[in-house]
């Protein structure tokens, strides 16, 4: 076994000093202490099926589209072994998956962020695999988001035009970098307009992407001052737009346990027949709630 994978036993919880579990693996080892590693079973190396409930908008015998759950992991990964959207198709759809787009990721054309709720699209075979993966290469579709940022953008409706890569301490986020060097990062654009405003506390935006980048959108409205509601990874401080909100509205708000971002719309061509398709999802409750609270006339 090697150290790394002992490391990472011990940071999982799966060693013991007497009894005890201790989860530093720089600890210095005691004199008459007791150790143990308690080494779990291993896992299938392919997804297996798990019954999850789906919401299923559209399906046929080549793509299946759906309205993903905020919470829902795209495809399994460290960390979130199973209980993804990847083992609900399975058991969903079974052997009409297999082979296509790779054994740990079938089906899969794109993805949305674990806490991001919408649209998404699932290939059934493999030629519509192929080229739903062109057409979102592409970017031949059309795809819209909505989104509760924080401020009033100014302009009202504009692009966000800046190259986006790793983060240069923090591996888990992605950052605006700038052009040429060791930090460069990929052509990234995002459009915006804003649908409805509270004040210039908050914003509720409709965006279009023309790139695909790892957050792009939560990136963006960050780099620009305007962090969406909630977000746990680029929403660094109570934002000073917040201040302007009745007490009960602004806890809410900063109390909302995800990225306030919703995949509304996702139109494109079947990738077989040819026919045009098009679907649409209402905001999920817990974004709609928190209109509702910003629509409620202070008492």
């Amino acid at each position: 076994m090697s150290r790394s994978r002992v490391k990472a036993l011990i940071e999982a919880g799966h060693a013991t000093r007497d009894g005890i579990p201790t989860r530093e693996p720089a600890d210095a080892v005691r004199l008459g202490a007791t150790y143990a590693l308690q080494v779990p079973p291993p896992v299938p190396a392919t997804p297996q099926g798990q019954d999850i409930p789906l919401t299923i908008l559209f399906e046929d015998a080549h793509l299946l589209i759906l309205d993903k759950p905020a919470g829902l992991v795209v495809h399994p990964a460290p960390g979130n072994l199973d209980g993804t959207l990847v083992n609900a198709l399975i058991s969903h759809a079974g052997d009409e998956l297999t082979g296509i787009g790779g054994e740990a990721r079938p089906g899969i054309v794109h993805r949305l962020d674990k806490d991001t709720s919408g649209v998404m699209v699932v290939a059934k075979s493999e030629l519509a695999h192929r080229r739903l993966s062109d057409a979102f290469a592409a970017r031949d579709l059309d795809r819209e988001y909505i989104a509760l940022a924080w401020g009033l953008p100014t302009p009202a409706s504009g692009e966000v035009d800046a190259a986006i890569g790793r983060h240069a301490t923090d591996r888990k986020r992605m950052a605006v970098v700038g052009p040429g060097g060791a930090r460069s990062g990929k052509t990234a654009l995002t459009r915006y307009a804003t649908d409805r405003a509270w004040g210039a506390s908050v914003s509720l935006l409709r965006l279009h992407l023309a790139t695909g980048r790892t957050h792009q959108i939560r990136v963006h409205m960050a780099h620009i001052g305007h962090p969406l509601v909630g977000d746990p990874v680029y929403l660094r401080r109570t934002p000073a737009a917040a201040k302007s909100l009745a007490a009960p509205v602004r806890e809410a708000l900063l109390a909302f346990p995800r990225q306030a971002l919703h995949a509304a719309s996702l139109g494109f061509v079947h990738p077989i027949t040819g026919a045009a398709l098009s679907f649409t999802t209402p905001l999920p409750a817990d974004m709609a709630m928190l209109v509702e609270k910003l629509d409620e006339k202070p008492r």
